[in-house]
């Protein structure tokens, strides 16, 4: 079993236990029992036919609204990364991505200060150029898997702050609730989960509406799957080691014909992370080896090409996933908020300081980074208040 080591004893516990709980059974539910969709870092890069997608937050503190979001691309084949954020909109509040089909790509506001719904706006042309489509008239969650284009149609599935399941036609243009979180809660599979909190929403290849979250039962892995008629278990089932701990689907994307999700499995110093791949009808999955956290709470999770995953610690300790294996990565350079993996074993390490974004690289099998790229963000500064 790989370690992050004690460089990452941070808390991965305070992630781990709002998302999963901390009971080894789950809580008897009233009809009053709350369930919403759980926050998870947004912080993120992915990986679509047009490049890899990056979105952090720059500026100065949240509290005076100086943080602005932005939207960085590294096209296919390029090394160089280019700053591509969506103007015309405000950002404090948090961009989510979700690619499409080609070099389409989806980036939703999430609503601040007096926005009380979610603008989108879409580039097919690597963010040389945006278009608004139809708002969503609600909040979107604070989680990376919010937001999901089925490539094939370009409907669209959105997770709401109030764990609200929403499906759109193409562009937004008509929106419908497909699912609340609570209703999920009381589905025989929802009761057989314990479900806590909704985290992502995906589409497997074939368009079937996929929705994860976080079980107290142990060792049931929270994703579902629409069967056109009711929702079922469609989650992979863990290994011994780990099936008697909460597990939290802290991501679920689809890209191609795979289905990806990462996985934390425990508490607290307990935790473990794992990957879970499927081919098709997400049904039969392949499982990743474990990594132990040490405790360390996860500040980002990326999905990169050739279905590789990178992690990164509150505690600056990095992880990659590639061809089935974890490797442990330098320790990442001060004020790093992102590990972007990228073709043959490379990964960039995304630093903010301010307006200030240093990309920095690491070559397959090399054991320090190198400053590659700075790029200066225009920060309006007091444009928010």
């Amino acid at each position: 079993m790989s370690r992050l080591g004690i460089a990452s004893a941070a808390s991965l516990a305070a992630l781990a236990i709002a998302a999963a709980g901390c009971g080894s059974k789950p809580p008897a539910r009233s009809a009053s029992t709350t369930v919403t969709a759980s926050a998870m870092p947004l912080e993120t890069s992915m990986t679509t036919a047009a490049g890899t997608w990056a979105t952090v937050v720059m500026g100065g503190p949240a509290a005076q609204h100086n943080n602005f979001w932005q939207v960085f691309v590294r096209p296919d084949g390029d090394a160089r990364w280019k700053l591509v954020t969506p103007p015309g909109t405000a950002d404090n509040g948090g961009l989510v991505l979700a690619g499409g089909a080609g070099e389409d790509l989806i980036t939703a506001f999430r609503p601040s200060q007096y926005l009380h719904y979610t603008p989108l706006t879409q580039t097919t042309d690597v963010g040389h150029a945006w278009s608004g489509l139809n708002p969503l008239d609600a909040p979107l969650a604070s989680t990376p898997g919010s937001l999901a284009v089925q490539p094939a149609t370009g409907h669209l599935l959105a997770l709401a702050a109030s764990g609200t399941v929403m499906q759109g036609t193409v562009g937004g243009t008509r929106w419908r609730s497909l699912l609340t979180a609570r209703a999920l809660a009381a589905t025989p599979a929802g009761r057989s989960c314990g479900v806590r909190g909704l985290t992502s929403v995906a589409y497997t290849p074939a368009g079937t509406p996929l929705i994860a979250g976080t079980c107290s039962r142990p060792g049931t892995v929270g994703i579902f799957a629409s069967t056109g008629h009711a929702w079922q278990i469609a989650g992979p089932a863990l290994p011994a080691a780990v099936a008697h701990r909460p597990v939290a689907v802290l991501r679920l994307s689809t890209t191609g014909k795979q289905i990806t999700a990462v996985l934390a499995a425990g508490t607290g110093r307990h935790t473990t992370l794992m990957t879970a791949r499927s081919a098709g009808d997400g049904t039969d999955w392949a499982l990743s080896p474990p990594l132990s956290t040490g405790g360390g709470a996860v500040a980002a999770t990326s999905l990169g090409p050739g279905h590789t995953v990178a992690v990164l610690t509150t505690g600056g300790v990095g992880a990659e996933l590639a061809r089935g294996h974890w490797r442990m990565l330098p320790a990442v350079p001060p004020a790093t908020v992102i590990l972007a993996p990228g073709a043959k074993g490379t990964v960039d390490a995304l630093a903010v300081h301010r307006g200030t974004l240093t990309v920095w690289h690491l070559a397959s099998k090399q054991d320090s980074w190198a400053e590659e790229q700075i790029i200066s963000v225009p920060i309006q500064y007091g444009s928010s208040g």
